[in-house]
């Protein structure tokens, strides 16, 4: 079934404290290869994110005299030592860049659902946080994408031996599934009617599932006669 966020997240997380120097934040962007990282505070709860945007606006919002020794970001990937004999005008520390509050994502969250809280608020990674917004791993843009990069025979198996077999409950047999691109093709005979809807809402639960095509019926003379073939999807989709 959908997989949820503990399962794609990184538990090895590089963080911050409140207190962190400008340049040590950039040191731990370089030596990691990454584009941003969470603050945590004493107890381990997340307090903010940076970012390099973060970095780059707290520069270019840097008073005028200090602009001659203004600090400059490196690419991932190049020396940071670059940054050892630059200086940043001034101690400034993770606190003061951070962005806050921070958004988070619990373990047990869809992974669907942390995609789309990434989209919203426009981040490319999302610490995760168990009960008491303790940070126990990172979330990242690739990390959930990953999720929907699946193929058609993988879909179709968890379809079949997930949804039909499984959740409906209901003898595969009776009912097969075809997938293309993503799009799930339900079809044959259900001994129920209220199967139907419950294999719909399923099946596109199912990550890497983009729509479903409805060709179930109900056996003759097993019970009320199920929905017309139909198409669903994120915009047509049974709740």
């Amino acid at each position: 079934m959908a997989r949820i966020v503990g399962e794609v997240m990184t538990q090895d997380v590089v963080e911050a404290h409140r207190e962190t120097p400008f340049k040590d934040v950039v040191r731990l962007l370089d030596r990691h290869r990454i584009g941003g990282l969470p603050v945590v505070d004493d107890d381990d709860k997340v307090v903010g994110v940076i970012s390099q945007t973060d970095l780059i606006r707290r520069q270019a919002a840097g008073p005028p005299a200090a602009r001659a020794r203004r600090f400059r970001l490196p690419p991932l990937g190049r020396s940071a030592r670059r940054a050892d004999s630059a200086g940043t005008g001034g101690a400034v520390t993770a606190q003061e860049l951070m962005s806050t509050p921070a958004v988070t994502v619990h373990p047990e969250q869809r992974v669907a659902d942390a995609a789309r809280v990434m989209e919203r608020h426009g981040v490319e990674r999302l610490p995760v946080v168990d009960e008491e917004d303790r940070l126990i791993g990172i979330a990242t843009r690739r990390d959930l994408l990953r999720v929907f990069l699946r193929t058609d025979d993988e879909i179709r198996r968890e379809v079949r031996d997930e949804v039909l077999a499984r959740a409906v409950g209901r003898p595969v047999h009776g009912a097969s599934v075809r997938v293309r691109d993503g799009m799930v093709t339900l079809e044959g005979d259900l001994d129920s009617g209220d199967d139907i809807p419950l294999a719909i809402r399923l099946t596109y639960r199912v990550d890497g599932v983009v729509g479903v095509v409805n060709r179930l019926t109900v056996r003759p003379g097993s019970g009320p006669v199920g929905p017309r073939e139909g198409r669903t999807g994120p915009g047509a989709g049974p709740g």
